[in-house]
């Protein structure tokens, strides 16, 4: 969970409105190899429900608002906000995400570090928790 962090972009802006700039080893510790963005869930939606073997992400609500939840399988939960579009949360693979309680007019970009491959989703919390009990790839 300690590798779960809140980062923020850089901002340019002036009269005719702003600019938030986010590069890949940069701004955010991999390179993007895919992006992809959820709009159209209330706020009784929930999102995502799964972990990554392989994958990183950098979620970033560049309209409106809405929370994650991240789990590390061993007990430890934490639930964070994105209501800035200069910030963002970038989630490490093994962490369980749940992304929820979306505003209405939210827009949540997904920045990836891999090319969708479902093998590499873990679908069922009770495996996580399993796999990360068992140290074979946390």
């Amino acid at each position: 969970m300690k590798a779960v962090q809140m980062l923020e972009f850089s901002q340019k802006g002036d009269e005719r409105g702003h600019l938030v700039i986010v590069e890949g080893m940069k701004d955010i510790p991999f390179e993007i190899k895919r992006v992809f963005y959820i709009y159209g869930s209330d706020d009784k939606v929930v999102r995502g429900q799964h972990a990554n073997r392989k994958s990183e992400f950098v979620l970033i609500n560049v309209a409106g608002t809405s929370k994650v939840r991240v789990r590390d399988g061993k007990g430890n939960e934490a639930v964070f906000s994105l209501n800035r579009p200069h910030t963002g949360i970038y989630l490490p693979k093994m962490v369980w995400k749940d992304m929820y309680d979306f505003s209405e007019d939210s827009v949540l970009l997904c920045l990836a570090s891999e090319h969708y491959d479902a093998e590499e989703y873990i679908r069922d919390y009770a495996e996580f928790e399993k796999i990360i009990s068992n140290c074979k790839e946390a």
